[in-house]
């Protein structure tokens, strides 16, 4: 990467009263190695955006690794610490996995988990009010019904399938703890909506169930009456399959509406 040109060097202030003068070197550094801090967000996008171009370009594909901090501080005449907060803001994107020691998985490699980086970014987000629940179900519905729909013309397998199915069955269990059934219950839902073929929709549903299933289980909790409930679900779940498998989109899509409407009416 092409450096810009320094600004002619100036000669430095006195310092302020019990203060010292910051000299900085190569890349805008102290001489400790730190970034002032008017440029350490600079320091911190420009190893974001080499990242992201090397992904548009190819140059960076799933499952490479990254140089290590110290080759990329080189690189970029930045600190090491503008390169930590760098990777840390990647891993929260879920573009990267850092890992600490030696082997094959140690480093930082690029991987690809956008779901949980959203769901993430959703849940917070809730939590503060600025996304009211409310909201994220009505999307949701939004989003699952259409998946429903499009899922009955989809060019997908009866194996494609299988994983609903499996999830299905697991639900069946009477001895299953409420968290258990309701984090298969996502689970379920996101793979009937995976056969639409969108994966952009698929990650979305994701995030959203993820965002807010905190909410389901503390509400689910808090007002009691699970054996009756759970019941009602198994039934809703059974229909909302057997409809998708038989490709009739018209009806998953209004049992998916229903199933989800009652659920949030009961429990928040």
């Amino acid at each position: 990467m092409q450096r810009t040109t320094a600004a002619p060097a100036q000669a430095p202030r006195p310092p302020e009263a019990g203060g010292a003068v910051v000299r900085h070197g190569r890349g805008g550094m102290r001489q400790d190695g730190s970034m002032p801090d008017s440029a350490t967000a600079r320091a911190h996008d420009v190893v974001l955006r080499h990242i992201e171009d090397s992904l548009r370009s190819g140059a960076l594909k799933l499952g490479d690794r990254l140089p290590g901090e110290r080759a990329l501080a080189e690189q970029f005449g930045i600190s090491r610490a503008s390169v930590r907060d760098a990777i840390r803001a990647l891993e929260v994107m879920g573009v990267v996995r850092a890992a600490t020691g030696s082997g094959p998985n140690s480093g930082t490699i690029v991987v690809s988990d956008p779901s949980a980086a959203l769901g993430v970014a959703l849940r917070m987000h809730v939590a503060s009010h600025h996304l009211p629940v409310k909201d994220v179900v009505e999307a949701r519905i939004m989003m699952e019904t259409w998946s429903l729909e499009h899922a009955a013309t989809a060019a997908w397998t009866p194996e494609q399938l299988d994983d609903a199915r499996r999830l299905l069955t697991a639900m069946d269990d009477d001895a299953l703890p409420s968290q258990i059934f309701t984090l298969l219950d996502a689970q379920f839902h996101v793979a009937l909506s995976a056969l639409a073929g969108n994966i952009v929709v698929s990650t979305m549903m994701e995030s959203m169930r993820e965002a807010i299933r905190g909410y389901i289980d503390d509400a689910v909790a808090r007002r009691g009456g699970w054996d009756k409930a759970v019941s009602v679900l198994r039934g809703h779940h059974h229909g909302i399959f057997d409809a998708v498998e038989a490709r009739d989109g018209e009806l998953a899509a209004r049992l998916v509406r229903e199933h989800i409407e009652w659920f949030y009416a009961q429990s928040l």
